[in-house]
Formats: structure tokens, C-alpha cells, sequence
């Protein structure tokens, strides 16, 4: 999980019942401020499971007729097939056309590209959005098209400065490079510092002005689809050629689809009340609409509804673990819990204090839930997988905890092999194919339990970020060190230093990721998507401040956006 990140709390509780001889015990606690939403998604458990049937119709046929527009021909694909494809994926409509959109693409990498070089002789914007949508695709397209864009010393030419749209598409495709292309690196420094610079003269209100500010604030590669769709289809009107189709299908199909989130939040909340965690558990955060969040951004597909609910609960009781863990257990406590954890029986709830009790037993009812769903679709070997993947994370809860009763300073490495569990983004990642249903094999489950590079490089994104904004926050109520400061001390470097360093270790972490989904892929690409997804939660979350923990500010407003507020038709 994100660490903790919070000012100093020290506060005195009543002896639990393994410290009868010890009148109070100190606490070192995060003043983590309650939730903002309290009872508001209760409001939506009462709606339909059912689509309005005039709707549902009106989507259906809307959707046939983009069907008839993606049909592939005989002939060489024209770019304008190119430029729906890449609408119909902006506003948040390509789970709907996969196939379509994959026939497309082939059949465009065919014409358009000969021993992985662009031969379409076209414009900066044209070029960048085929690289980038072939890129999307898997398809490993190299980057020197892009050289004719240079100048005599190997620089981006400053005569395309005033190509906004190219320099735009240049800026998006760049996120999606792997090790290597220097050319990539180049680009996105190039077009980052042009685009800033207009970023305040270009004019308001307009498709590309709105476009520089998204595209600034968040680059597409790394958004989440669903976010990022909610905007696109807010300016997508501005857009000169729109297609009126594409529009009033991806207002109804988004509006439809939220709906059925609002209703899953509600029963999620539900099930969250009932284990009452501000009075109970007043020292942790009570975040589960903003863990509903996190999940939708895992996938957001109606046919994950049953992997949402079941993530999004093990998100939930992994957070509260993680705050007993920060701070608030004593290291007897700690040892005890870690026991009961390993051992995940029943029979252990009597040898905890009494707020553990409360977690564990939410624990164990989450994964007797898990249970009881794969044993209908005949896949009971994935319960070991989670229960495995769970020990792990723990263990790296109680090493740190360890760690910080001990003052111990560990080097970076150190730090970084624990603290890349303790993120909990393999168990999440494991936990995700729950809701994939049989495509999620056996051999998934050790695929993604065996550590890949692609999770790997994920947990590390994670840990990197987290660390980077939440860790002068930590330290001000007493933590373990974080990647920061192990760095800090082994290099003798500043925090300035170190924040660089690991902004470079993150962006490393993103090619990694980027090279894993280049054909032929290792796994599913259905299965490598919610790991992907899982980064990109954090990319959006976390570039400024842990906002799971302070949800007042941009969470609020992306919740608002995706779970609150229809898209006005």
C-alpha cells in the first residue's frame, strides 16, 4: 500500500489486554482527517440493476454504426481511419470495438510500415499519432521517423514550434519509448518546454488549448482511460471535424456505465460500514470511496464488476493493515498479528488485541468471499496464489516496523527490495485476476507471482512516487526510513539529489514497462492491463502529494468527475 503520510499525533490508549502491567501505552499516530463523502453513495443503492431499455437500444445501434465505419477493406487503410480509431480510444469507447480496432491496426502496420520503419510520408501530427497508436498496440516501430524534424546538430528544429498539433502528438507519443531511443528522450524534453512555454498565450476555449493543458497537467500513456475519457469528451465538440456519432455514444455509453459504479460503490460502502472503522479504528484512514476509486482505475469494464468488489475489499483491509503496521502497533503487538496473518485460521482471532480482532476477521471474511466465487468457476488453486502473495507483503510490514523500533538505517537496496513488497502492488496485481474469470490460468497466477518485470517495474513506480512526495511528511511523526533518506545517507547527496535520482529510476521503470508490451507479449495482454493500470493510479495520484491519504484535493475532484457528476448530454 502508499505509505502514511500525516503530521505528528502521539496520543495514550488504555492497556490492551498482552500489556495488563503497562497503565498506557504511547502511540505515535497520523492526524489523518475523516472522510469527506461519509453516507453520500449510500443514495445510489437503491438503483436498477437494470438499463433503461430505450437507452440500451439508442447504444446498441449508435454503436453498429461505428462498427460499419472501423469495417476494414481490401485497400490501403486511409489515415482517417487512423484518426477514429484514435477518438474512439480518447473518449473511452475502444473496450466496445477491440476487434475492430485490432483488424485496423494490422492492417495499417501492413501498409504503412516496412522493417519497423514509418514509410507514411506525412506531417509531425499524422506520424506521431500513427507511431503512437501502433506503438499502443505492441508493435515495436522505430523512432527515426522523427529525424527529419531535426536540424543540421541533431536537434528538434525550432521551425516546428509553431506545429502546436504536431509538437502535442510528438509529446504523447514520446511517454510510450523504450530503453534506448534517445530520440524519444529528446522529444518529450523538447515538446514539454515548447508546450509550457505557449501554454499561456494559446487561446482558451478552444480543442487545442484545452488539449496543452491536459496534455501538461497529464500525458495520456500514463492517465487513467477512464478519467482521461471523461475530459477528452468535455472538448471534444471544439474538435472542427467531430463526429456527432462518436459524441452522443460516449456521453450515454459513460453515464451508463456510471451508474452502474455508483451502485457498486454504495454496496461496497455498505459493506464498510458495518465494520464502523472511524469509531473503532479512529488512529487509520477511512478512504473507501477513494479505494473504490483506485480499483475503477484498475479496470472499469462492465464484465469486472466481481473483480471490483473483491479488490477494492482487499485494498480497503490492506490499508488498515498498513496503518497498524506505520504506527499504531507495538512491535509485541506487531508480532503477533504477523503470526495470525501467516497463519490466516480463526482459531488465531482470540490471541489478538481487541482492534486487531476487528481487521483480521474482515480478512478472513474477504477471502472466504474470494473463495467461495472461485470454487464456482472451478479455479480453487488461485486462493494460494493471494493468500501467498498477502504473507509476503506482511512480512514486509514487520521488517520495516522492525526496522523503525530499531532506528535502523538500511541501504537503498535493502530498503528497496522490502519496501517494493510492503507497496503491495504484486498482491494487488494477483488479487486483480479475481475478476478475469478463466482467462486468469494457473499459469497467470505464477506468472505474476514469480515477480516479472512488469511488476516489478510497477512496484517500483509505486515506491518511488509514494516515497518521494509522502516521506518529509513521515518523518515529522516518527516512520521508517524511506528510499530518500537510505539514499541520502549511502550517497552523503541532498534531498534535491535523491528526489532526482529516483525520478529517473521512475521514468527507467516506465520504459521497462513500456518494453513488456511489444509483441510477442509474455502473457494476455487482457492480464497485463490491470498492472499497468495499477502505475498508472499512481502517476496520477501521486505527483504532487499522496492523495489517498489527503483526499481533499484533486481525489475529490476526479471522484466528483467520474462517480458524481453526469457527462451533460
Amino acid at each position: 500500500m502508499a505509505s502514511v503520510a500525516a503530521s505528528t499525533l502521539v496520543i495514550a490508549v488504555p492497556s490492551l489486554k498482552r500489556h495488563a502491567n503497562e497503565s498506557h501505552i504511547e502511540r505515535h499516530c497520523a492526524d489523518f482527517h475523516p472522510s469527506i463523502w461519509t453516507d453520500h453513495f449510500l443514495q445510489f443503492a437503491s438503483h436498477s440493476s437494470e438499463d433503461d431499455g430505450e437507452t440500451v437500444q439508442h447504444i446498441e445501434a449508435l454503436k453498429e454504426e461505428v462498427r460499419k465505419m472501423l469495417v476494414p477493406t481490401n485497400e490501403k487503410p486511409s489515415i482517417s481511419k487512423v484518426e477514429l480509431i484514435d477518438s474512439i480510444q480518447r473518449l473511452g469507447l475502444g473496450h466496445h470495438f477491440e476487434s475492430e480496432i485490432e483488424q485496423v491496426l494490422q492492417q495499417t502496420h501492413q501498409h504503412y510500415v516496412q522493417n519497423g520503419q514509418l514509410t507514411l510520408d506525412a506531417d509531425l501530427r499524422l506520424l506521431a499519432l500513427l507511431f503512437r497508436l501502433l506503438r499502443q498496440d505492441g508493435y515495436l516501430i522505430s523512432p527515426d521517423a522523427f529525424n527529419k524534424f531535426k536540424d543540421e546538430q541533431g536537434n528538434f528544429s525550432e521551425r516546428i514550434r509553431n506545429d502546436v498539433e504536431g509538437m502535442l502528438n510528438l509529446y504523447e507519443a514520446a511517454h510510450l519509448s523504450i530503453h534506448g531511443e534517445d530520440t524519444l528522450d529528446e522529444a518529450i524534453t523538447f515538446t514539454s518546454t515548447q508546450l509550457q512555454a505557449i501554454s499561456n498565450t494559446v487561446e482558451p476555449n478552444t480543442f487545442v488549448g484545452e488539449q496543452v493543458h491536459n496534455s501538461l497537467r497529464q500525458s495520456l500513456h500514463r492517465g487513467l482511460p477512464r478519467l482521461e475519457a471523461r475530459k477528452y469528451i468535455s472538448i471534444y465538440h471544439l474538435y472542427p471535424s467531430y463526429n456527432e456519432v462518436l459524441l452522443t455514444l460516449a456521453k450515454l455509453d459513460f453515464n451508463t456505465l456510471q451508474k452502474s459504479h455508483q451502485k457498486e460503490v454504495a454496496d461496497i460502502c455498505k459493506w464498510w460500514n458495518s465494520l464502523d472503522v472511524p469509531r473503532s479504528l479512529s488512529y487509520a484512514r477511512d478512504r473507501i470511496v477513494e479505494s473504490c476509486f483506485w480499483i475503477l482505475g484498475v479496470y472499469y469494464e462492465p464484465q469486472y464488476s466481481l473483480g471490483r468488489f473483491i479488490l477494492t475489499k482487499v485494498m480497503a483491509v490492506l490499508s488498515l493493515i498498513d496503518d497498524t503496521y506505520d504506527a499504531y502497533g507495538t512491535i509485541d503487538e506487531l508480532t503477533i498479528f504477523t503470526d495470525a496473518l501467516e497463519r490466516l485460521d480463526i482459531c488465531c482471532l482470540h490471541d489478538l488485541p481487541e482492534y486487531m480482532k476487528l481487521i483480521y476477521k474482515a480478512l478472513l471474511n474477504v477471502y472466504d468471499e474470494m473463495d467461495q466465487n472461485v470454487r464456482k468457476e472451478g479455479r480453487e488453486y488461485s486462493l494460494n496464489y493471494a493468500k501467498s502473495e498477502l504473507k509476503k507483503v506482511v512480512r514486509a510490514f514487520m521488517r520495516e516496523a522492525e526496522w523503525f523500533n530499531g532506528n535502523y538505517v538500511p541501504t537503498t537496496q535493502e530498503y528497496l527490495d522490502t519496501a517494493t513488497r510492503s507497496c503491495s502492488f504484486q498482491m494487488l496485481s494477483t488479487i486483480s485476476f479475481f475478476g478475469l474469470g478463466h482467462i486468469a490460468t494457473e499459469d497467470i497466477f505464477k506468472w505474476v507471482t514469480s515477480g516479472p518485470k512488469l511488476v516489478k517495474a510497477c512496484s517500483i513506480i509505486c515506491r518511488a512516487m509514494d516515497d518521494i512526495v509522502s516521506s518529509e511528511f513521515e518523518q515529522k511523526r516518527g516512520h521508517v526510513a524511506s528510499a530518500l533518506d537510505c539514499y541520502m545517507k549511502e550517497h552523503g547527496v541532498s534531498r534535491e539529489e535523491a528526489i532526482d535520482e529516483f525520478r529517473k529510476v521512475t521514468n527507467n521503470a516506465w520504459k521497462d514497462m513500456n518494453e513488456e508490451f511489444l509483441r510477442p507479449l509474455e502473457v494476455a495482454r487482457p492480464c497485463m492491463m490491470p498492472v499497468l493500470n495499477l502505475a498508472r493510479v499512481m502517476d496520477v495520484l501521486y505527483k504532487e502529494e499522496d492523495n489517498y491519504t489527503h483526499a481533499q484535493g484533486i481525489m475529490k475532484d476526479f471522484i466528483t468527475a467520474l462517480l458524481v457528476d453526469p457527462v451533460p448530454t
